[in-house]
C-alpha cells in the first residue's frame, strides 16, 4: 500500500512573494484549507513544507509555504508533486478506497477464478471504470458499480467481481459482408 498520496502538482509561481499555483489532483481541493503540511516530491527528492496560507483562484490552489518568501525560493518547485502522508489523507467512507491501493490487485469472479489484474481506474461522469488486464490478453472495462464490484480486500490483494452479460463477449473475427 502507498504511504503517500498526491494531492496536487505545482504548475508555476504566483507573484513575487513565494506563492505557487497548484493544480489539485484530489477529489476535494478545499481539503488544502485543512492541511498543515505537504511533502514536495521533485525529481525524486522529497521536502516537507509547512503551509502558511491557502487561496483559490479559478480551478487552481494558491499556496504559500512557511519561510519561503521570495519567487526565487519556490521557482524550482515547478512540476513537483505535492503529497500527503496516509495519516493525513481524507477519511474514506464505507466501500471507498484510494485508487493507489487498488492498482495491481488481482481480479477474481464469483467462483474465485482469477480473471486478471486491475491496471487503471478511469474517472467518468457517472461512475469510475476499472481497466482490467485479463489473463488471456484481452482488456476488460468494468463499471465500478455495486452490481459489478462485489467485494474488495486490499489487505489480501484481490477484488471479487461480477461481469455483466455482454462485457466479455468475443469480438467478431471478420467484417460483416
Amino acid at each position: 500500500m502507498e504511504d503517500y498520496f498526491q494531492v496536487g502538482i505545482v504548475t508555476s509561481t504566483h507573484g513575487l512573494k513565494g506563492e505557487v499555483k497548484v493544480f489539485p489532483t484530489t477529489d476535494d481541493p478545499k481539503r488544502f484549507k485543512r492541511l498543515k503540511e505537504v511533502i514536495l516530491d521533485i525529481r525524486g527528492q522529497r521536502l516537507k513544507l509547512e503551509i502558511e496560507s491557502v487561496r483559490f483562484f479559478k480551478r487552481m490552489v494558491i499556496l504559500k509555504f512557511q519561510g519561503l518568501d521570495d519567487i526565487n525560493d519556490v521557482e524550482k518547485f515547478r512540476q513537483g508533486s505535492l503529497m500527503v502522508a496516509r495519516k493525513d489523507a481524507v477519511r474514506l467512507g464505507r466501500d471507498e478506497y484510494f485508487v493507489a491501493d487498488l492498482m495491481g490487485l488481482k481480479v477474481v469472479d464469483e467462483q474465485d477464478r482469477e480473471l486478471g489484474t486491475l491496471r487503471e481506474v478511469l474517472e467518468t461522469g457517472a461512475n469510475d471504470v476499472y481497466v482490467i488486464d485479463m489473463n488471456d490478453g484481452r482488456e476488460l472495462l468494468l463499471p465500478a458499480i455495486k452490481q459489478c464490484i462485489l467485494q474488495v480486500n486490499v489487505e489480501e490483494g484481490w477484488i471479487r467481481v461480477h461481469v455483466l452479460e455482454g462485457l466479455l463477449d468475443e469480438e467478431p473475427s471478420g467484417e460483416k459482408g
